[in-house]
Protein backbone atom coordinates (compact mmCIF):
# COMPACT_ATOMS: atom_id res chain seq x y z
CA UNK A 1 0.00 0.00 0.00
CA UNK A 2 1.83 3.35 -1.12
CA UNK A 3 2.66 5.82 1.67
CA UNK A 4 1.96 9.45 1.96
CA UNK A 5 3.47 12.52 3.90
CA UNK A 6 1.09 15.36 4.17
CA UNK A 7 2.95 18.28 5.19
CA UNK A 8 0.72 20.98 5.82
CA UNK A 9 -0.01 23.26 9.21
CA UNK A 10 -3.65 23.69 8.95
CA UNK A 11 -4.62 21.03 11.38
CA UNK A 12 -8.35 20.70 10.94
CA UNK A 13 -7.62 20.44 6.75
CA UNK A 14 -4.16 17.90 7.30
CA UNK A 15 -7.00 15.82 9.30
CA UNK A 16 -9.47 15.97 6.36
CA UNK A 17 -6.70 15.06 3.59
CA UNK A 18 -4.94 12.45 5.37
CA UNK A 19 -8.36 10.89 6.45
CA UNK A 20 -10.15 11.38 2.77
CA UNK A 21 -6.75 9.43 1.32
CA UNK A 22 -7.01 6.83 4.07
CA UNK A 23 -10.09 5.93 2.63
CA UNK A 24 -8.77 5.69 -1.08
CA UNK A 25 -5.99 2.91 -0.36
CA UNK A 26 -3.26 5.15 0.94
CA UNK A 27 -1.83 4.78 4.43
CA UNK A 28 -1.05 8.44 5.46
CA UNK A 29 1.17 10.64 8.06
CA UNK A 30 1.16 14.12 8.70
CA UNK A 31 3.81 16.95 9.86
CA UNK A 32 3.12 20.37 10.47
CA UNK A 33 6.45 22.00 9.60
CA UNK A 34 9.52 21.09 7.20
CA UNK A 35 11.74 20.44 10.65
CA UNK A 36 9.27 17.83 11.67
CA UNK A 37 8.82 16.55 7.70
CA UNK A 38 12.84 16.07 7.81
CA UNK A 39 12.40 13.62 10.91
CA UNK A 40 9.68 11.93 9.57
CA UNK A 41 10.99 11.08 5.73
CA UNK A 42 14.78 10.55 7.50
CA UNK A 43 12.69 7.90 10.32
CA UNK A 44 10.35 6.39 7.64
CA UNK A 45 9.60 5.14 4.39
CA UNK A 46 7.19 6.77 2.25
CA UNK A 47 6.30 6.91 -1.81
CA UNK A 48 5.01 10.52 -1.70
CA UNK A 49 4.99 13.68 -0.16
CA UNK A 50 2.42 16.16 -0.68
CA UNK A 51 3.38 19.47 0.94
CA UNK A 52 1.75 23.22 1.35
CA UNK A 53 4.10 25.93 -0.06
CA UNK A 54 3.75 27.79 3.06
CA UNK A 55 4.81 26.59 5.94
CA UNK A 56 5.30 28.27 9.71
CA UNK A 57 9.29 27.47 9.89
CA UNK A 58 10.65 27.08 6.01
CA UNK A 59 8.43 27.11 2.61
CA UNK A 60 7.97 23.85 0.24
CA UNK A 61 10.60 25.36 -1.40
CA UNK A 62 13.08 24.60 1.03
CA UNK A 63 11.71 20.94 1.69
CA UNK A 64 11.90 20.44 -1.31
CA UNK A 65 15.46 21.29 -2.29
CA UNK A 66 16.80 19.40 0.85
CA UNK A 67 14.30 16.36 -0.84
CA UNK A 68 16.26 16.43 -4.15
CA UNK A 69 19.60 16.65 -2.30
CA UNK A 70 19.18 13.70 -0.16
CA UNK A 71 16.06 11.72 -1.38
CA UNK A 72 15.91 12.48 -5.09
CA UNK A 73 13.66 9.76 -6.07
CA UNK A 74 10.79 10.75 -3.63
CA UNK A 75 8.34 12.56 -5.77
CA UNK A 76 6.76 15.96 -3.94
CA UNK A 77 3.67 17.22 -4.87
CA UNK A 78 3.44 21.11 -4.42
CA UNK A 79 0.09 22.34 -2.92
CA UNK A 80 -0.15 26.80 -3.63
CA UNK A 81 -2.69 29.33 -4.02
CA UNK A 82 -3.63 30.77 -6.68
CA UNK A 83 -1.81 33.50 -6.16
CA UNK A 84 1.18 31.38 -5.51
CA UNK A 85 1.58 29.99 -9.21
CA UNK A 86 4.67 31.61 -10.52
CA UNK A 87 6.36 29.88 -7.45
CA UNK A 88 5.04 26.82 -8.46
CA UNK A 89 6.29 26.77 -11.67
CA UNK A 90 9.76 27.42 -9.79
CA UNK A 91 9.09 24.14 -7.90
CA UNK A 92 8.31 22.52 -10.78
CA UNK A 93 11.76 23.52 -12.16
CA UNK A 94 13.76 22.70 -9.22
CA UNK A 95 12.28 19.06 -9.53
CA UNK A 96 8.51 19.01 -8.22
CA UNK A 97 6.58 16.12 -9.93
CA UNK A 98 3.54 18.36 -9.90
CA UNK A 99 1.50 20.71 -8.03
CA UNK A 100 -1.89 21.81 -6.96
CA UNK A 101 -3.91 24.76 -6.27
CA UNK A 102 -5.80 25.81 -3.16
CA UNK A 103 -8.73 25.33 -2.40
CA UNK A 104 -8.29 22.17 -3.91
CA UNK A 105 -10.30 19.26 -5.12
CA UNK A 106 -9.49 15.97 -3.11
CA UNK A 107 -10.38 14.30 -7.10
CA UNK A 108 -7.67 16.08 -8.79
CA UNK A 109 -5.18 15.35 -6.01
CA UNK A 110 -6.09 11.47 -6.58
CA UNK A 111 -5.76 11.94 -10.36
CA UNK A 112 -2.36 13.75 -9.84
CA UNK A 113 -1.12 11.09 -7.20
CA UNK A 114 -2.14 8.35 -9.25
CA UNK A 115 0.00 10.12 -12.45
CA UNK A 116 2.92 10.33 -10.12
CA UNK A 117 2.54 6.56 -9.12
CA UNK A 118 1.91 5.39 -12.80
CA UNK A 119 4.88 7.28 -14.37
CA UNK A 120 7.31 6.06 -11.21
CA UNK A 121 5.69 2.18 -11.98
CA UNK A 122 3.36 1.73 -9.24
CA UNK A 123 0.28 0.43 -9.49
CA UNK A 124 -2.96 3.33 -9.59
CA UNK A 125 -4.85 3.29 -6.90
CA UNK A 126 -8.56 1.92 -7.03
CA UNK A 127 -11.04 3.96 -4.74
CA UNK A 128 -12.52 1.03 -2.24
CA UNK A 129 -15.63 -0.13 -2.03
CA UNK A 130 -18.09 1.38 0.01
CA UNK A 131 -19.72 -1.17 2.06
CA UNK A 132 -23.68 -1.04 2.46
CA UNK A 133 -25.20 0.82 5.86
CA UNK A 134 -26.71 -2.49 7.33
CA UNK A 135 -23.44 -4.59 5.58
CA UNK A 136 -22.21 -4.83 9.26
CA UNK A 137 -22.77 -3.37 12.54
CA UNK A 138 -19.48 -3.01 13.36
CA UNK A 139 -18.98 -0.90 10.09
CA UNK A 140 -21.25 2.05 11.81
CA UNK A 141 -18.52 3.12 14.07
CA UNK A 142 -14.98 3.49 14.81
CA UNK A 143 -12.74 3.69 17.55
CA UNK A 144 -11.82 7.22 18.67
CA UNK A 145 -8.14 8.20 19.48
CA UNK A 146 -7.74 9.95 22.06
CA UNK A 147 -6.35 9.07 25.50
CA UNK A 148 -10.21 8.82 26.84
CA UNK A 149 -11.40 6.75 23.97
CA UNK A 150 -8.41 4.49 24.12
CA UNK A 151 -8.65 3.76 27.63
CA UNK A 152 -12.39 2.86 27.23
CA UNK A 153 -11.47 0.14 24.42
CA UNK A 154 -8.85 -1.17 26.40
CA UNK A 155 -11.41 -1.27 29.37
CA UNK A 156 -13.67 -3.28 27.14
CA UNK A 157 -10.82 -5.47 25.55
CA UNK A 158 -9.88 -6.54 29.11
CA UNK A 159 -13.29 -7.58 30.67
CA UNK A 160 -14.81 -8.91 27.41
CA UNK A 161 -13.88 -12.29 27.30
CA UNK A 162 -14.75 -12.72 31.20
CA UNK A 163 -18.09 -13.36 32.52
CA UNK A 164 -18.06 -10.24 35.02
CA UNK A 165 -21.60 -8.18 34.71
CA UNK A 166 -20.50 -4.90 33.04
CA UNK A 167 -22.47 -1.46 34.00
CA UNK A 168 -22.02 1.29 31.43
CA UNK A 169 -22.37 4.96 32.45
CA UNK A 170 -22.92 7.33 29.88
CA UNK A 171 -24.66 10.17 28.75
CA UNK A 172 -27.61 10.26 26.20
CA UNK A 173 -26.08 9.67 22.66
CA UNK A 174 -22.81 8.53 23.64
CA UNK A 175 -23.16 5.38 22.44
CA UNK A 176 -23.67 2.73 25.48
CA UNK A 177 -25.85 0.12 23.05
CA UNK A 178 -22.07 0.05 21.40
CA UNK A 179 -19.87 -0.72 23.73
CA UNK A 180 -22.36 -3.41 24.85
CA UNK A 181 -22.38 -5.05 21.33
CA UNK A 182 -18.19 -4.98 21.28
CA UNK A 183 -18.11 -6.18 24.36
CA UNK A 184 -20.45 -9.27 23.60
CA UNK A 185 -18.55 -9.44 19.93
CA UNK A 186 -15.12 -9.93 21.90
CA UNK A 187 -16.93 -12.71 24.03
CA UNK A 188 -16.75 -16.12 24.96
CA UNK A 189 -21.10 -15.56 24.00
CA UNK A 190 -20.34 -13.95 20.64
CA UNK A 191 -22.00 -16.92 18.80
CA UNK A 192 -25.28 -16.15 20.65
CA UNK A 193 -27.78 -13.86 20.86
CA UNK A 194 -27.24 -9.85 22.02
CA UNK A 195 -30.50 -8.98 22.94
CA UNK A 196 -31.22 -5.14 23.56
CA UNK A 197 -34.17 -3.77 26.12
CA UNK A 198 -34.96 -1.02 26.51
CA UNK A 199 -36.05 -0.14 30.45
CA UNK A 200 -37.22 3.13 29.81
CA UNK A 201 -39.59 2.13 27.27
CA UNK A 202 -41.20 -0.38 28.75
CA UNK A 203 -44.68 0.13 30.98
CA UNK A 204 -44.36 -0.78 34.50
CA UNK A 205 -47.04 -3.41 34.25
CA UNK A 206 -45.39 -5.37 31.34
CA UNK A 207 -41.73 -5.17 32.55
CA UNK A 208 -42.07 -8.83 33.94
CA UNK A 209 -43.42 -9.83 30.94
CA UNK A 210 -40.54 -8.46 28.45
CA UNK A 211 -37.97 -10.07 31.08
CA UNK A 212 -39.04 -13.15 31.51
CA UNK A 213 -42.38 -14.02 28.93
CA UNK A 214 -45.80 -15.52 29.83
CA UNK A 215 -48.35 -18.15 28.44
CA UNK A 216 -51.17 -17.62 26.66
CA UNK A 217 -54.30 -16.47 28.44
CA UNK A 218 -52.23 -15.56 31.86
CA UNK A 219 -53.31 -12.08 31.67
CA UNK A 220 -55.88 -9.72 29.58
CA UNK A 221 -54.14 -9.34 25.99
CA UNK A 222 -52.28 -12.05 26.33
CA UNK A 223 -53.28 -13.82 23.59
CA UNK A 224 -50.06 -16.29 22.20
CA UNK A 225 -47.18 -16.89 24.54
CA UNK A 226 -44.23 -14.80 24.99
CA UNK A 227 -40.54 -15.50 25.43
CA UNK A 228 -38.52 -13.45 27.43
CA UNK A 229 -35.67 -11.44 26.59
CA UNK A 230 -33.65 -13.92 29.23
CA UNK A 231 -34.30 -16.95 27.43
CA UNK A 232 -34.17 -15.52 24.53
CA UNK A 233 -31.15 -14.25 25.07
CA UNK A 234 -29.76 -18.08 26.21
CA UNK A 235 -25.89 -18.52 25.86
CA UNK A 236 -25.74 -15.16 24.96
CA UNK A 237 -25.68 -11.24 26.27
CA UNK A 238 -28.63 -9.42 27.63
CA UNK A 239 -28.78 -5.98 27.59
CA UNK A 240 -30.63 -3.97 30.18
CA UNK A 241 -30.52 -0.16 28.86
CA UNK A 242 -31.80 2.56 31.22
CA UNK A 243 -31.69 0.23 33.86
CA UNK A 244 -32.29 3.04 36.44
CA UNK A 245 -35.97 3.33 34.95
CA UNK A 246 -37.24 0.37 36.09
CA UNK A 247 -39.81 0.68 38.43
CA UNK A 248 -38.52 -0.82 42.32
CA UNK A 249 -41.10 -4.03 42.69
CA UNK A 250 -39.33 -5.01 38.88
CA UNK A 251 -36.15 -4.44 40.03
CA UNK A 252 -36.83 -7.00 43.11
CA UNK A 253 -37.82 -9.52 40.46
CA UNK A 254 -34.96 -9.10 38.32
CA UNK A 255 -32.66 -9.57 41.34
CA UNK A 256 -34.43 -13.04 42.03
CA UNK A 257 -33.83 -14.25 38.29
CA UNK A 258 -29.58 -12.92 38.13
CA UNK A 259 -29.58 -14.58 41.62
CA UNK A 260 -30.99 -18.34 41.13
CA UNK A 261 -30.28 -17.98 37.44
CA UNK A 262 -33.91 -19.21 36.72
CA UNK A 263 -37.13 -17.26 35.45
CA UNK A 264 -40.89 -18.25 35.51
CA UNK A 265 -42.91 -16.85 32.54
CA UNK A 266 -46.12 -15.04 33.72
CA UNK A 267 -49.03 -17.89 34.19
CA UNK A 268 -46.02 -20.87 34.33
CA UNK A 269 -46.07 -23.33 36.86
CA UNK A 270 -42.29 -24.04 35.51
CA UNK A 271 -39.09 -22.43 36.25
CA UNK A 272 -36.74 -21.87 33.21
CA UNK A 273 -32.93 -21.95 33.66
CA UNK A 274 -30.73 -19.35 32.52
CA UNK A 275 -27.18 -18.70 31.25
CA UNK A 276 -26.73 -15.36 30.01
CA UNK A 277 -23.74 -12.20 30.58
CA UNK A 278 -25.48 -9.68 31.94
CA UNK A 279 -24.34 -6.07 30.78
CA UNK A 280 -26.31 -2.78 31.66
CA UNK A 281 -26.34 1.06 31.40
CA UNK A 282 -27.58 4.32 32.77
CA UNK A 283 -27.49 7.98 32.13
CA UNK A 284 -27.95 8.26 35.54
CA UNK A 285 -26.01 8.72 38.89
CA UNK A 286 -27.44 4.82 40.00
CA UNK A 287 -25.95 6.05 43.59
CA UNK A 288 -27.27 8.90 44.09
CA UNK A 289 -30.72 6.95 43.44
CA UNK A 290 -29.57 4.31 45.89
CA UNK A 291 -29.21 6.87 48.61
CA UNK A 292 -33.08 8.38 47.75
CA UNK A 293 -33.91 4.96 47.79
CA UNK A 294 -34.88 4.34 43.88
CA UNK A 295 -32.40 1.70 43.33
CA UNK A 296 -31.86 -1.01 45.32
CA UNK A 297 -28.37 -1.22 46.58
CA UNK A 298 -28.29 -5.26 46.40
CA UNK A 299 -29.11 -4.91 42.88
CA UNK A 300 -26.96 -2.52 41.82
CA UNK A 301 -23.65 -4.59 43.04
CA UNK A 302 -25.08 -7.49 40.99
CA UNK A 303 -25.00 -5.75 37.51
CA UNK A 304 -21.84 -4.18 38.79
CA UNK A 305 -18.85 -6.50 38.98
CA UNK A 306 -17.18 -3.59 36.12
CA UNK A 307 -17.67 -0.41 35.21
CA UNK A 308 -17.04 1.08 31.52
CA UNK A 309 -17.75 5.17 31.59
CA UNK A 310 -18.20 6.47 28.03
CA UNK A 311 -16.70 10.17 27.96
CA UNK A 312 -18.69 12.76 26.66
CA UNK A 313 -17.82 13.91 23.03
CA UNK A 314 -16.66 17.38 24.51
CA UNK A 315 -14.38 15.37 27.21
CA UNK A 316 -12.37 14.02 23.92
CA UNK A 317 -12.25 16.73 21.31
CA UNK A 318 -9.60 15.18 19.38
CA UNK A 319 -11.63 12.28 18.19
CA UNK A 320 -14.29 15.23 16.73
CA UNK A 321 -13.04 15.52 13.94
CA UNK A 322 -12.82 11.47 13.05
CA UNK A 323 -16.35 11.06 13.87
CA UNK A 324 -17.66 14.08 11.43
CA UNK A 325 -15.46 12.40 8.47
CA UNK A 326 -17.27 8.76 9.40
CA UNK A 327 -20.80 9.97 9.66
CA UNK A 328 -20.51 12.04 6.62
CA UNK A 329 -19.32 8.83 5.11
CA UNK A 330 -22.32 7.09 6.38
CA UNK A 331 -24.52 10.33 5.36
CA UNK A 332 -23.20 10.35 1.78
CA UNK A 333 -23.73 6.07 1.53
CA UNK A 334 -26.77 6.31 2.99
CA UNK A 335 -28.23 9.33 0.94
CA UNK A 336 -26.37 8.72 -2.36
CA UNK A 337 -24.42 12.25 -2.43
CA UNK A 338 -20.67 12.77 -2.62
CA UNK A 339 -19.62 15.42 0.20
CA UNK A 340 -15.96 16.03 0.12
CA UNK A 341 -15.76 17.30 3.23
CA UNK A 342 -16.21 20.72 5.43
CA UNK A 343 -15.81 24.01 4.98
CA UNK A 344 -13.34 25.56 7.71
CA UNK A 345 -15.88 27.77 9.49
CA UNK A 346 -17.95 24.51 9.80
CA UNK A 347 -15.16 22.69 11.35
CA UNK A 348 -14.27 25.63 14.29
CA UNK A 349 -18.02 25.33 15.05
CA UNK A 350 -17.64 21.70 15.60
CA UNK A 351 -14.71 22.14 17.57
CA UNK A 352 -16.10 24.76 19.59
CA UNK A 353 -20.13 23.48 19.94
CA UNK A 354 -20.16 21.34 23.40
CA UNK A 355 -22.23 18.45 21.68
CA UNK A 356 -24.76 17.98 24.51
CA UNK A 357 -26.04 15.06 22.86
CA UNK A 358 -23.10 13.41 21.90
CA UNK A 359 -22.42 11.25 18.97
CA UNK A 360 -26.31 10.60 17.87
CA UNK A 361 -26.26 14.40 17.79
CA UNK A 362 -23.68 15.31 15.66
CA UNK A 363 -24.95 11.91 13.73
CA UNK A 364 -28.03 13.63 12.98
CA UNK A 365 -26.61 17.22 12.35
CA UNK A 366 -24.01 15.49 9.71
CA UNK A 367 -27.06 13.90 8.29
CA UNK A 368 -28.96 16.72 8.17
CA UNK A 369 -26.22 18.80 6.79
CA UNK A 370 -25.59 15.93 3.87
CA UNK A 371 -28.98 15.94 2.61
CA UNK A 372 -29.17 19.78 2.20
CA UNK A 373 -25.80 20.53 0.67
CA UNK A 374 -25.39 21.90 -2.76
CA UNK A 375 -21.56 22.10 -3.15
CA UNK A 376 -18.68 19.62 -2.58
CA UNK A 377 -18.54 20.98 1.25
CA UNK A 378 -20.90 21.23 4.23
CA UNK A 379 -20.66 24.86 5.64
CA UNK A 380 -22.84 26.65 8.17
CA UNK A 381 -25.80 27.52 6.00
CA UNK A 382 -26.79 23.65 5.97
CA UNK A 383 -26.49 23.10 9.22
CA UNK A 384 -29.51 23.25 11.86
CA UNK A 385 -29.99 26.23 13.97
CA UNK A 386 -29.50 24.17 17.20
CA UNK A 387 -25.77 24.53 16.52
CA UNK A 388 -26.11 28.20 15.48
CA UNK A 389 -28.08 29.61 18.63
CA UNK A 390 -24.80 30.91 21.00
CA UNK A 391 -24.76 28.36 23.72
CA UNK A 392 -25.02 29.52 27.42
CA UNK A 393 -22.96 28.69 30.85
CA UNK A 394 -25.14 26.29 31.83
CA UNK A 395 -24.17 23.56 33.84
CA UNK A 396 -25.13 19.80 33.71
CA UNK A 397 -27.84 19.80 36.62
CA UNK A 398 -27.08 18.01 40.02
CA UNK A 399 -28.94 15.75 41.58
CA UNK A 400 -27.75 16.65 45.02
CA UNK A 401 -29.09 20.34 44.76
CA UNK A 402 -32.36 20.53 43.98
CA UNK A 403 -33.17 24.28 44.39
CA UNK A 404 -30.52 24.97 42.32
CA UNK A 405 -31.28 22.69 39.89
CA UNK A 406 -34.91 23.63 39.81
CA UNK A 407 -33.78 27.47 39.04
CA UNK A 408 -31.41 25.83 36.20
CA UNK A 409 -34.44 24.05 34.48
CA UNK A 410 -36.73 27.25 34.59
CA UNK A 411 -33.93 29.56 33.43
CA UNK A 412 -33.13 26.93 30.57
CA UNK A 413 -36.87 26.80 29.43
CA UNK A 414 -37.08 30.42 29.47
CA UNK A 415 -33.53 31.03 27.82
CA UNK A 416 -34.69 28.15 24.84
CA UNK A 417 -38.38 29.85 24.23
CA UNK A 418 -40.03 27.00 26.37
CA UNK A 419 -38.66 24.63 23.40
CA UNK A 420 -37.96 21.20 25.83
CA UNK A 421 -35.51 19.84 23.02
CA UNK A 422 -33.52 22.73 23.28
CA UNK A 423 -33.34 23.30 27.13
CA UNK A 424 -32.68 19.88 27.17
CA UNK A 425 -30.05 20.43 25.00
CA UNK A 426 -28.43 23.23 27.14
CA UNK A 427 -28.57 21.64 30.51
CA UNK A 428 -26.66 18.87 29.27
CA UNK A 429 -29.35 16.13 29.87
CA UNK A 430 -31.62 14.23 27.40
CA UNK A 431 -35.13 15.09 27.06
CA UNK A 432 -36.81 12.14 28.53
CA UNK A 433 -34.44 13.06 31.94
CA UNK A 434 -35.70 16.49 31.50
CA UNK A 435 -39.66 15.13 31.07
CA UNK A 436 -39.16 13.71 34.44
CA UNK A 437 -37.67 16.59 36.11
CA UNK A 438 -40.08 18.83 34.82
CA UNK A 439 -42.94 16.01 36.64
CA UNK A 440 -41.07 16.22 39.75
CA UNK A 441 -40.86 19.62 40.07
CA UNK A 442 -44.33 20.50 38.78
CA UNK A 443 -43.24 22.59 36.16
CA UNK A 444 -44.87 21.26 33.56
Amino acid sequence: MPSILIVEDDITFSLMLTTWLGKKGFETASAASVSEARQKIEGGKYDLVVSDLRLPDEDGISLLRWLKGKYPVLPLIMMTSYAEIQTAVQAMKLGAADYIAKPLNPEDLLNKINEVFKSSGNKTIEPPVVKSVNESQSSLYIEGQSLASQQMYEHIRLVAPTDMSVLIMGASGTGKEHIARRIHEQSNHSKAPFIAVDCGAIPKELAVSEFFGHVKGSFTGAIENKTGAFVAAQGGTIFLDEIGNLSYEVQIQLLRALQERKVKPIGSNQEIAINVRLISATNENLRQAIDKGDFREDLYHRINEFTIRIPDLKERKEDLLLYANHFLDLANNELNKNIIGFDSATLHLFQTYSWPGNLRQMKNVIKYATLLAAGRYITCAELPEELKIPEQSFSNIQLKNETHERDLIKKALIEAGYNKTRAAQLLGIDRKTLYNKLKLYQLD
